[in-house]
């Protein structure tokens, strides 16, 4: 398996976990909140959605602006060649402000963003085909947060993303139990 599968492959047993851990999650439950300012699964899949639709967006056009030769074909930051971890480690604050462009926004129904979330996996597949390996380590599009980030830590970042907001899922799925 290439390195850009691997990445791929992690993202989909992450995003498949997240789906696995909201399917049986009613819409009521879905809504809750133990505090105003504490995401609902419905705000977390959202935004998921949001975040990895806006990131594969980002690295496919940023990819063809290098190979059309409008963007740099290079990486060069602090943050060259880190791990995801040490990355966000270095540029995350105790608690984010979520970019604009990535807060849910909409709200709606589980089902939906759900299905949403899931519908991003081909897409991303098919990123990852158009993608090459001598191009993992050139410059993507900055983070919001983070800055600078090559493509694959692009992708990792996306595994990282997902099992972050599983956790707090998981929390909130304890905290509607323990209230019924």
């Amino acid at each position: 398996m290439s390195t850009i599968e691997q990445l791929i492959h992690d993202v989909a047993i992450a995003r498949n976990e997240f789906i696995d851990c909201i399917k049986n999650i009613n819409e009521q439950q879905a809504a809750f909140k133990s505090s105003p300012d504490e995401w609902s699964i419905i705000d977390n899949t959202e935004h998921l959605f949001w975040a990895e639709q806006g990131a594969i967006f980002g690295m496919w056009k940023i990819l063809y602006a290098i190979r059309d030769g409008k963007s740099e074909r290079t990486f060069e930051s602090d943050h060259k060649e880190w791990p995801i971890e040490k990355l966000i480690e270095q540029t995350w604050k105790e608690k984010e402000i979520v970019p604009p462009m990535a807060a849910p926004r909409l709200g709606g129904t589980l089902i939906f963003w759900r299905l949403s979330l899931a519908g991003l996996q081909p897409l991303l597949e098919n990123f990852g085909k158009d993608l090459q390996e001598d191009e993992l380590r050139l410059q993507a599009h900055p983070h919001p947060i983070s800055g600078a980030m090559d493509f694959q830590q692009r992708l990792e970042f996306l595994h990282f993303h997902i099992l972050r907001h599983l956790g707090q899922v998981q929390s909130t799925i304890v905290k509607i139990k323990q209230k019924a």
